[in-house]
């Protein structure tokens, strides 16, 4: 069924928009404003989070390429990962497609809420890995200790950011925090 865009409506969703670029941009997680809004004003809950997804996507890309430069000597890592990411974003993806939407209805609120309470205990998981970072010595960044772990985590966090993607890259720094021997940005 068709969304009535009246002005205000418009309005809402461009302000949502905007509010959720900002936040991703500086700490992620701006799908907990943009993807409800969408919802609120008429959206069903697959074509919304779509939309979410596919506008999102530029503003995540180029936070990431303004963050290039604390990325060095990561390449031979990221290239490692990166299919992995491609590879469970796919899936999750797809996963939206294949499954009834009731499946999608039913998860959804517990995932906003699970991406809540990641973005709430985020500043305490930073602390935690700085800490225990302190404490690890450097390791080359191709010879991970956690190899197949490490690489079924992130495919792991794809599947989720593909169907979903509130909390995503909290998810992501967590994981590579815990799991790479290694100071991230």
């Amino acid at each position: 069924m068709p969304v009535d865009l009246t002005l205000a409506r418009t309005a809402a969703i461009a302000g949502a928009g905007c509010a959720a670029g900002c936040i991703n941009a500086i700490v992620g997680s701006g799908t907990l404003i943009s993807f409800p809004t969408l919802v609120a004003v008429g959206f069903d809950k697959i074509p919304a989070n779509i939309a979410n997804t596919i506008g999102l996507t530029p503003g995540s890309a180029s936070a990431a390429a303004a963050q290039r430069r604390e990325l060095t000597g990561q390449s031979r890592r990221v290239r490692r990962l990166v299919p992995f990411s491609i590879a469970g974003a796919a899936l999750g993806a797809s996963l939206v497609l294949v499954l009834s939407p009731k499946v999608f209805q039913r998860v959804v609120p517990f995932l906003v809420l699970i991406g809540v309470a990641l973005v709430a205990v985020q500043p305490k998981l930073q602390a935690r890995l700085r800490a225990r970072r302190g404490t690890r010595t450097s390791t080359d960044p191709g010879e991970e200790r956690h190899g197949i772990g490490l690489r079924a985590a992130v495919f792991a966090t794809g599947v989720y950011g593909g169907y979903f993607g509130a909390g995503q890259g909290v998810i992501l720094m967590g994981v590579l925090g815990s799991m790479i021997d290694d100071a991230l940005p």
